[in-house]
């Protein structure tokens, strides 16, 4: 295999180097920034995390997209910070710029990366977490390793069977699981962080692409990233979600998700529902192979769930021909692999 030339950074440092060491305790309190999409009062010195804003843009040459006439450009989000990677500080800050010390109740499966950075956010922030889990009957099995880092952090987990957990946005349904934790003043931050709030601070993403990128590609999961992200993006800019998720609903929750945050649709998105390789954080030896690959061309290891989904969905379009020559594509890296 003939090695792909090295890869070159667009804007900000080389996504290379380490991200600087952070401070990660005593935050002070009581600052007023706009920052990540945290506006007016930030309450938690969120701020003092030092985020890496606006995240690194680096371009990669390869082959195999050159030869289709289209450049690849990665968005780094996985630098913005160390413990809250990728979309995770767009989405979590602006829920919990104002949180002034309540419990933080939040939602996902058992290998939520979202679950994980907001027991992280809770640890630097010391703010008390609290993380309902889908399925009661991982409660008396040891945790995996996600969960036990979501532990580790402080985080309490409260596990609930499947039916309780599809129906936790109902009123009746929230409050009992509130009173179950014993939090029922906490700030309610939705399953993937995506709240209004979150979808706003992800507008910053398009806006930070700007003019950078023809069409901007990125994984969804719950699609609030993406209803930001195209909300953000100058006219006559595309956005692309690849679903990581089985099911073919993810449309309709993003127009919902533009509608309470901006009151309407925004932007140009589309989504590509076939590369979900059997649904969430589930794989393939077809996917592995291509993130194996890509790992060695360029030296950037792959997070499964989302990252080498995304990666493996545009080149295969691009070997599709979905792309006109001339495109520059840029694709949102959103974690980093775990542990």
């Amino acid at each position: 295999m003939t090695p792909d030339r090295p890869n070159r950074s667009l804007t900000g440092p080389d996504p290379a180097d380490e991200v600087r060491d952070r401070p990660r305790r005593g935050v002070r309190r009581g600052r007023r920034r706009d920052n990540g999409g945290v506006t007016g009062t930030d309450s938690l010195g969120l701020a003092a995390l030092r985020p890496r804003l606006p995240s690194p843009l680096q371009e990669v040459a390869d082959e195999r997209f050159e030869r289709r006439g289209v450049r690849l450009l990665l968005k780094r989000d996985d630098l913005i910070h160390p413990d809250l990677v990728g979309n995770k500080w767009r989405k979590l800050a602006p829920n919990l710029a104002t949180a002034d010390g309540r419990t933080v109740v939040t939602f996902g499966g058992a290998y939520s990366n979202h679950l994980r950075a907001a027991a992280a956010a809770g640890r630097l922030l010391g703010l008390p977490t609290v993380g309902v889990v889908r399925g009661q009957e991982l409660a008396g099995l040891p945790l995996n390793p996600s969960l036990a880092r979501c532990a580790a952090d402080g985080m309490r987990l409260h596990f609930v069977d499947r039916s309780t957990y599809r129906r936790k946005s109902e009123p009746e349904t929230l409050a009992a699981l509130l009173r179950a934790v014993d939090a029922e003043d906490a700030v309610v931050v939705p399953e993937g962080g995506s709240s209004p709030q979150a979808v706003r601070g992800c507008r910053a993403l398009g806006e930070e692409l700007g003019e950078h990128a023809d069409v901007a590609a990125v994984a969804c999961g719950t699609g609030g990233t993406l209803a930001g992200l195209a909300a953000g993006l100058p006219a006559g800019r595309r956005a692309l979600g690849i679903p990581v998720l089985k099911g073919g609903f993810l449309e309709r929750d993003i127009r919902r998700l533009q509608e309470h945050a901006f009151g309407g649709p925004r932007g140009i998105w589309s989504l590509e529902e076939r590369f979900h390789h059997g649904g969430y954080a589930r794989t393939t030896p077809g996917l592995d192979a291509f993130a194996e690959d890509f790992e060695d061309r360029h030296g950037l290891p792959l997070e499964r769930v989302y990252v080498a989904k995304l990666l493996y969905a545009l080149l295969a379009l691009a070997e599709e021909g979905a792309f006109p020559r001339g495109t520059t594509l840029a694709a949102v890296v959103t974690g980093r692999p775990f542990p």
